[in-house]
C-alpha cells in the first residue's frame, strides 16, 4: 500500500493540508465531525507523521529557509538578496542554511530548519546529493505538506515548483558567439557528469559546435571533478586546467563558472598566448571575479537576482493558498551575453 502523506488525506477528503494537520493534533480550531473523520481516515491507513512532518505548525512562522550549496559563489549570493527582498517585502523572514555540497549537510539543515522554524524551502541541492541520488529528505518533506521551490540545480524526479536557468541555450549562445568571432577550435572546461546544470552546458557546448558545423572532440572537452573547487585543491584545479591547456592548439574557451574561467586563463598565459588575441574566453556567471579579471571576462549571465525572486514569490504564494495541489509550475529564465575584454579584440 502506498505511503498516507498529509497531502495524500487532505486531497482524499478535500480539505486543505493545514486542516488536517490541525485535526491530527487534536486542534479545537476545526470543527468536531471534521476532526474525528480526519483522525479515523488516517487511523485506517495507519499515518505516522516522520520528523519533518512533526513541524508543521498551527499558525505560520512567517519565515522560509534557504539551503544553498556554497557561500562564496557569487550566483548564490545574489539568489538570496533576491528572496530576501521579496520575502522582506511579503512579510517573511528568511533563514539561510549551507550544505557545502554535503548530502548530510543538507539533510541535517533541513531537519533543523523545518522544526517548527519555517514555513516553506527554496532549495539547490548539494552536488554529493546529485552524486547520491538520495532525495528521500526532499520527497517526504514535500509528502507531509512543506513546500519546496527548487532553483538552479533541477531534479525531474521531485514534483514541486522550480526555477531554472536554461543553461543549454546559454552554452549554446557563447559557443555560437565564439565561432561567429572566427574560433573553430573550441575546448569547454565542465564537471563532471552527474552534475546536471555541467550536463546540460555541455549539451548547449555541442550543439553551437554542430550549428557551426564543427565536429566535437574528445580531446577539447575536460571534466573536473566538484571537490577541485575546495580552496584546499585549488592548486590541483589549476594543475588539471592547465595540462589540458598545453594539450590542444585552442583558439577559444568555453567554461561553466568563472573560476575554472581565471585557471584558464592563467594557464593560457603561462602558454604565452594573449587574451583575447591569440585565444578567446566566455565563462558562466556573472561575479565579481569576471568584472574584475585581466583582461575582464565575457559571460552568460544567469539573472540570480531574478532566480531568487522568482523563487521567493512562487513559495510564498504556495504557502498561503495552502492547496493540496498537484499542479506544479516551473519558470526557465533565460540567460544574457555579456561581452567584455576577454572576447573583444
Amino acid at each position: 500500500m502506498p505511503k498516507m502523506t498529509l497531502k495524500k488525506i487532505a486531497k482524499e477528503l478535500e480539505v486543505s493540508i493545514s486542516t488536517v494537520s490541525k485535526a491530527l493534533k487534536d486542534s479545537h480550531e476545526i470543527g468536531e465531525d471534521t476532526r474525528k473523520r480526519i483522525q479515523a481516515f488516517a487511523a485506517l491507513y495507519n499515518y505516522k507523521p516522520n520528523n519533518i512532518a512533526l513541524s508543521l505548525k498551527n499558525s505560520k512562522a512567517h519565515t522560509i529557509g534557504i539551503i544553498i550549496p556554497e557561500i562564496v559563489h557569487h550566483f548564490f549570493t545574489t539568489v538570496i538578496q533576491g528572496v530576501e527582498e521579496v520575502a522582506n517585502k511579503r512579510g517573511y523572514n528568511v533563514i539561510v542554511g549551507l550544505s557545502n555540497e554535503s548530502f548530510i549537510k543538507e539533510v541535517t539543515n533541513m531537519e533543523m530548519l523545518a522544526n517548527g522554524s519555517i514555513d516553506g524551502f527554496i532549495v539547490s541541492v548539494a552536488k554529493e546529493t546529485l552524486k547520491l541520488g538520495d532525495y528521500h529528505h526532499l520527497q517526504e518533506t514535500i509528502n507531509q505538506g512543506m513546500p519546496i521551490v527548487m532553483f538552479d540545480r533541477d531534479l525531474p524526479e521531485i514534483q514541486c515548483d522550480k526555477v531554472v536557468v536554461d543553461d543549454t541555450q546559454g552554452a549554446r549562445m557563447a559557443v555560437n558567439k565564439l565561432a561567429s568571432l572566427g574560433c573553430k577550435k573550441i575546448g569547454i572546461i565542465t564537471t563532471s557528469d552527474y552534475v546536471n546544470v555541467g550536463k546540460l552546458r555541455l549539451l548547449g557546448y555541442e550543439l553551437g559546435l554542430k550549428d557551426n558545423g564543427i565536429l566535437s572532440e574528445p580531446s577539447r572537452i575536460l571534466k573536473l571533478e566538484d571537490t577541485l573547487n575546495e580552496v584546499s585543491q585549488i592548486d590541483q584545479l589549476d594543475a588539471k586546467i592547465a595540462a589540458f591547456i598545453l594539450s590542444e592548439d585552442f583558439d577559444a574557451v568555453f567554461t561553466v563558472n568563472e573560476i575554472y574561467a581565471l585557471s584558464a586563463m592563467k594557464a593560457l598565459r603561462a602558454k604565452g598566448q594573449e587574451i583575447p588575441k591569440d585565444v578567446k574566453i566566455i565563462g558562466f556567471t556573472d561575479g565579481m571575479l569576471s568584472k574584475y579579471a585581466s583582461p575582464s571576462l565575457s559571460v552568460v549571465s544567469q539573472h540570480g537576482l531574478q532566480i531568487g525572486q522568482r523563487a521567493a514569490n512562487l513559495l510564498i504564494d504556495r504557502i498561503e493558498q495552502e492547496l493540496a495541489s498537484d499542479s506544479y509550475f516551473t519558470e526557465v529564465i533565460a540567460t544574457t551575453l555579456i561581452e567584455r575584454g576577454s572576447t573583444k579584440v
